[in-house]
């Protein structure tokens, strides 16, 4: 599992470890990773010309501290001062005792045009807001250049902690990040500007908390959730999920919805609504009422939502029931806050950016720009446990405290009418199995994401071939952690 802790849980971690160590150990570490990571990017370091943009703290100190490594080995190295009477001393006369040169701003955009590699030093993981103007003109260059771009810890420019974007940011194709990740690392729109992101272990694990902010799954962490008949197992035992959905408008999201659920685990899938001769057609070992959710039968689970349209009453009906219910789609838009939060078993709401900002009452730019932020409200304000989907797809806990988990599968191929029905029948069907909500929002997504790369591999891909892929998704996570010793 990869974990990801913001900036002041960061710093006071560092501060407890530095008081164990020599004066500039941390620094050290840090730097001989950076300078590791740029060397094998580079290939080739002798002879190579690298430009470091270096701010006034122990960012920039790190990238002098890793320049002048790279120095010692050949490397042509100048440093762009930003701030040149607060560039970090000690890594400023390291860099000057190993050969490397020093430059101010008003030559960085031509030394950045003949660069091989850039490092990006300038702001460490507390700046806020996008780059001061100074900055800007060599943010561009780097783009524009064909030199690779490595940020130190993290992208100048970008929000450590949310992983907003608020102005110019440097782009980077690497970022090489220091004793943890840190969320924006993890989060678009920051994400996007991080590219690879490489961890260089500098002994600070010991000090940070045992829950993180956020959190990503991966392959051995979702073997463990996944459910596993036994011997004596049978369609009941395994979980029966209800799925309310379609109309006669949209009868293609009940089938799909169905589709995911039949893969996701559960014994058996109930389905409510008009779309009944849709989904027997399709499926025809779902077990199909048109009686409405309370004379459907036992289930475990219920989904709601997908392509209901205005049915309110069913809605109403399921947000009820006794059991853990997954609210997604027109069901969101239908469902009153008081009505979720006043349920006792899990509620797991599954909206998209659109629908998220809706129910926060804001744009959708602003819910794709802090989806962090988003998530937990939405999960504060409805006592329900969120999943936030999009390019950056995240699970937040009922109440909205506590670890977030964030997806680390998928492929923009997945961004196509009828993947978010499959997602949710699949999540529903983990519900049924006995997941907690998060836990089956996480696995569900982790599944859904990995059955679109499967399905699309570099193609275009409808809803259909994910849930038909999500088996194969399935077997891969099983065989991995198996593979890797880490599940049974």
């Amino acid at each position: 599992m990869r974990t990801a802790y913001g900036v002041e849980t960061v710093r006071a971690a560092e501060r407890r470890l530095m008081a164990r160590l020599p004066e500039g150990t941390l620094m050290q570490r840090a730097a001989a990773g950076l300078a590791t990571a740029c060397a094998q990017l580079l290939g080739r370091v002798y002879g190579s010309r690298v430009v470091l943009l270096v701010g006034s703290g122990d960012n920039g100190g790190d990238a002098l501290y890793a320049g002048a490594r790279l120095a010692r080995r050949g490397a042509g190295v100048t440093a762009v001062l930003l701030s040149p009477g607060r560039a970090h001393p000690g890594g400023l006369a390291a860099l000057r005792r190993a050969g490397g040169a020093v430059a101010d701003t008003g030559a960085g955009e031509r030394l950045i045009e003949r660069a091989d590699l850039v490092v990006d030093g300038i702001v460490g993981i507390g700046g806020k807001g996008g780059l001061r103007a100074e900055a800007v003109p060599l943010a561009h260059a780097a783009a524009r250049s064909r030199a690779a771009v490595v940020a130190v810890d993290l992208p100048s420019g970008v929000d450590a902690d949310t992983g907003e974007v608020r102005g110019a940011a440097l782009r980077a194709n690497l970022t090489v990040t220091f004793g943890t990740h840190k969320p924006g690392l993890l989060i678009d729109p920051a994400r996007e500007y991080a590219g690879t992101v490489r961890l260089v272990d500098i002994g600070l694990r010991a000090e940070l908390p045992a829950e993180p902010e956020l959190e990503a799954l991966q392959h051995a962490e979702v073997a463990a959730l996944l459910p596993e008949p036994a011997a004596e197992s049978d369609k009941y035992r395994r979980g029966v999920v209800g799925i309310a959905a379609g109309s006669a408008r949209y009868p293609g999201a009940a089938v799909l919805a169905v589709a995911g659920a039949l893969r996701g685990g559960a014994g058996a899938v109930r389905y409510v609504g008009p779309a009944g001769d849709a989904v027997i057609a399709r499926f025809p070992e779902t077990l199909v009422s048109d009686r409405g959710p309370k004379r459907a039968g036992r289930v475990q689970a219920w989904v709601v939502g997908p392509g209901a349209g205005d049915d309110a009453g069913t809605v109403a009906e399921v947000l009820a029931a006794e059991v853990p219910v997954l609210v997604d789609a027109d069901g969101l838009r239908l469902a009153g806050a008081e009505a979720v939060r006043a349920r006792t078993a899990p509620t797991l709401m599954t909206p998209h950016a659109g629908e998220a900002a809706a129910l926060l009452g804001v744009s959708r730019e602003e819910v794709e720009g802090a989806r962090l932020a988003a998530v937990r409200e939405l999960a504060g304000r409805y006592g329900a446990a969120v999943l936030l989907k999009g390019s950056t797809t995240l699970v937040a806990p009922a109440g909205g405290g506590g670890a977030v988990r964030v997806n680390p599968t998928g492929t923009p191929w997945l961004a196509t009418a009828g993947s978010g029905d499959v997602l949710s029948g699949l999540a529903g069907s983990l519900l049924a199995a006995g997941l907690p909500a998060v836990d089956a929002g996480s696995a569900g997504a982790y599944l859904h994401g990995l059955a679109g790369r499967f399905a699309a591999q570099g193609a275009p891909v409808g809803a259909r071939d994910v849930a038909e892929a999500v088996p194969r998704a399935w077997r891969d996570v099983r065989a991995g952690a198996r593979d890797r010793g880490e599940a049974g």
